[in-house]
């Protein structure tokens, strides 16, 4: 008899994403414990068994299996769980004042942790609807502008001062998240027309820009002002993670320019990674970021670490977004690194 069920690594990946989902949904209705408990399971419990599990991971062939878990959270985020995130932060569901705070901490940490990274995997992926799948995603926490960037200007010119999205040495977070969300905006709209060849038109943003505003008008006339301010909120704190994990993936990064002017080919070293097992199920592997930059159409599962060739970051990757917004901790943190391994890449290439 044939063995039909997902692979064990799917299940984990499963694992990861869907108990947080299920104990906010419980929290949505009864409040209380279940919301400290969902909160928990995407910070102290990721923590503890990222310690406690053995770090890397193999990667493994792509089974159908993990278009279906994918596919399923774009589905679960546009139907469950953005909807309810809104309905209980807007105190429709019946939630305390503190318990609106914590299903706002809670739901706009699987938003900004789950979704976002399960969107960018699907905007990645070869066929139609897979793709507006991800945007959609995007789309409803208003960054569906990001879709092109990514794709268009961010792996192009990852790691160069003409991305947008790829952090300087020595700049802090929030400087470079209100240069990233404008200059990702703007550029990936100058990149939709030139890939239409100058002719005119704004590609996809009407479709980004009118998701957005019907997104917030069902959320308004669903719950009211404060469905709106919900959502808005959530939205936001679901972008602010999206802007640090681009910070914190290619902090102070840089590819040398040839001798024609252009940068040398994106290689292993412009991306930081991180080994941590359990943090990179519940991000579907985005903590395998070099890898994904080498084969952006390579699928979660087949991800790779490698780290002889590519930088480590000294913690798990939402530990070092939480550093993030710290700017002098930060900089203390990973200066010295970043120069360390600019330093012995010179090194490598100057060597006979």
């Amino acid at each position: 008899m044939t063995d039909t069920a997902p692979p064990r690594r799917i299940r984990a990946f499963a694992l990861a994403t869907l108990v947080p989902a299920a104990l906010l949904t419980a929290g949505a209705v009864a409040g209380g414990l279940w919301l400290l408990a969902a909160l928990a399971s995407m910070t102290l419990a990721v923590s503890l068994l990222d310690r406690l599990l053995p770090e890397g991971g193999a990667a493994e062939a792509e089974p159908p299996a993990a278009l279906a878990l994918s596919t399923g959270l774009g589905i679960a985020h546009l139907v469950w769980v953005l909807p309810l995130a809104v309905a209980g932060v807007a105190g429709a569901t019946g939630l305390s004042g503190w318990e609106r705070f914590l299903a706002f901490a809670g739901f706009g940490l699987w938003l900004g942790q789950v979704s976002n990274s399960n969107a960018h995997e699907l905007i990645h992926r070869p066929g139609r609807w897979p793709r507006r799948l991800g945007v959609a995603v995007y789309v409803t926490l208003l960054f569906g502008h990001h879709a092109s960037a990514h794709r268009l200007v961010h792996h192009r010119h990852v790691a160069t001062p003409a991305d947008p999205n790829s952090a300087r040495l020595g700049e802090g977070f929030w400087r470079f998240a209100l240069r990233a969300w404008a200059g990702s905006f703007l550029e990936g709209w100058r990149a939709e027309r030139a890939l239409r060849g100058g002719a005119g038109g704004a590609g996809p943003y009407p479709v980004y820009l009118g998701g957005a505003a019907l997104a917030l008008a069902v959320s308004a006339l669903a719950f009211g002002w404060a469905g709106l301010a919900a959502h808005l909120a959530l939205a936001g704190h679901a972008q602010l993670q999206l802007l640090l994990s681009d910070y914190v993936q290619h902090y102070g990064l840089t590819r040398r320019l040839r001798p024609d002017g252009r940068a040398e080919p994106v290689g292993p070293g412009h991306s930081w990674d991180a080994p941590q097992p359990f943090s990179a199920l519940m991000l579907l592997n985005a903590p395998r970021h070099a890898d994904h930059h080498l084969h952006p159409g390579r699928g979660y599962p087949e991800l790779r670490l490698d780290p002889a060739q590519t930088p480590m970051l000294p913690r798990a990757l939402p530990v070092m977004a939480a550093l993030a917004l710290v700017p002098p901790l930060w900089r203390r943190a990973m200066d010295g690194r970043v120069r360390r391994w600019q330093a012995a890449a010179a090194a490598r290439v100057t060597q006979p």
